[in-house]
């Protein structure tokens, strides 16, 4: 058994935790938050994910998901559907489940809960609140808490975000996030439905919104609006991405201006940068409270994310702009990746960076691929094919969005990660109870 310590409760450190406690090892996260008032918009759990969310015996109705029944491109300056983008069937097509929609709180709670719970396999997860990370030290591994606390173990995690100081641990020097190239700026704000339908005049965007996913682009001044609904169905989330002209969002970040991105804006100024939309979708984001104003930065894919007996998941990996709704699946398959990986590992550093370097090369590739079109999104593949010759053949590059969310969806992880260790160890075999329920597969035809 392997004393684990993470670094972050978010989505991929409970992910991790979740598959190593299942792998049956002893896990402590150590958390920057209190996780007392959980806040944000929602998040889209795209097939990659349920799959194997499901079979750890997460139930998406407990924990108010919706069911995305279909994703629409509208035209902004009238509303009309333009282009049907996919549906239910589509994504079951691809994925062999369907997509979710989750308020982030929900999605996080339903983590925490599988982590800790004290039933199901394995020992429970203990997280250590108020408990963020100061520095990494890869050769014992160790953390070094804010208070100075050090904590050692077997195995050390870096999953704090985008703001991490794993990869400079990892690295031997800074790798600091740049402002985005294309959609520097994100805007995010919820609106209840019921708010929606008191109105006369906002009424009509509600009532067959139970699992619309609609997005209307700009493209010719880099604005784009996403909203689909939340919370069994009672809650639209609203995401705007687009060019923002404050220096501010351009500059180097430190600490102190990262907090800033918390405190809430006028929904007003959200209205004026949509200047040119359906007047009538303006008035519906008007209802919007507790705006939040998000930079969004990228890093180029890392060339390594192991030293030592550490490595990296999630943002701290690897952050992912939104344009592809794959943030935050991306850090759910590193977690299960290392709990496969990490089944019946000894505490030998030898045999840890041996797993380690199958983890890398499980992740590395599929997770900079998806990095690198996320800053275009799924129909713009060609935007960014010279940076993905890098990680693919010119025959692997997607060509447009259907082959994009193709690479993203139809992906068997569990397959693959489990082939990879029998050819590491032929005696391999997962921790009994690691799945509470078979894995649905991916479509033959696209496995």
């Amino acid at each position: 058994m392997l004393n684990v310590i993470i670094a972050g409760a978010g989505i991929a450190g409970l992910s991790a935790a979740i598959a190593l406690r299942r792998a049956g090892h002893d896990v402590q996260i150590y958390e920057k938050s209190s996780l007392n008032s959980e806040t944000g918009a929602a998040i889209i759990i795209a097939p990659n994910s349920v799959r194997f969310l499901m079979a750890w015996g997460l139930d998406p109705v407990r924990w108010r998901w919706v069911l995305a029944h279909r994703s629409d491109r509208l035209d902004p300056a009238t509303l009309q559907t333009v282009r049907q983008l996919s549906d239910e069937k589509s994504d079951t097509a691809m994925g062999g489940v369907p997509t979710w929609l989750s308020h982030r709180v929900d999605l996080h709670s339903a983590l925490k809960w599988m982590a800790t719970r004290e039933d199901g396999p394995g020992r429970p997860v203990v997280i250590h609140t108020g408990s963020g990370v100061r520095c990494y030290n890869p050769s014992k591994p160790s953390i070094v808490l804010e208070n100075g606390d050090e904590i050692c173990g077997d195995l050390v995690i870096a999953a704090d975000g985008i703001h991490s100081a794993g990869p400079e641990a990892i690295l031997g020097r800074k790798n600091t996030p740049v402002s985005a190239v294309r959609g520097n700026c994100c805007y995010r704000f919820l609106i209840p439905v019921e708010r929606l339908e008191e109105d006369p005049d906002t009424r009509f965007f509600v009532g067959n919104h139970h699992g619309w996913t609609r997005i209307l682009a700009d493209k010719d001044r880099v604005r784009r609006l996403v909203t689909y609904p939340c919370r069994d169905n009672t809650v639209l989330n609203f995401v705007g991405v687009l060019d923002e002209e404050d220096e501010d969002v351009k500059q180097d970040h430190g600490a102190t201006k990262r907090e800033n991105w918390h405190e809430p804006i006028d929904i007003a100024q959200v209205l004026d940068k949509y200047a040119g939309f359906d007047p009538r979708l303006l008035k519906v984001m008007s209802k919007g409270t507790n705006v939040r104003k998000w930079p969004l930065f990228y890093r180029r894919p890392l060339p390594a994310w192991n030293k030592g007996c550490m490595t990296l998941a999630g943002d701290a990996a690897h952050p992912i702009l939104p344009h592809l709704g794959q943030g935050g699946a991306q850090a759910l398959e590193d977690g299960l990746t290392l709990g496969i990986i990490f089944s019946g590992a000894s505490s030998s550093p030898r045999d840890i960076q041996d797993r380690l370097a199958l983890y890398f090369q499980a992740r590395h590739k599929r997770a900079s691929v998806v990095q690198i079109i996320s800053n275009v999104g799924a129909d713009q593949p060609d935007l960014v094919a010279d940076e993905l010759l890098q990680h693919m053949t010119p025959d692997e590059i997607p060509k447009d969005f259907a082959s994009s969310m193709r690479f993203c969806l139809a992906y068997d992880l569990v397959r693959t990660t489990v082939d990879t260790m029998k050819e590491y160890d032929p005696l391999f075999e997962l921790a009994e109870g690691f799945f509470e329920h078979p894995v649905i597969d991916v479509p033959k035809a696209l496995a």
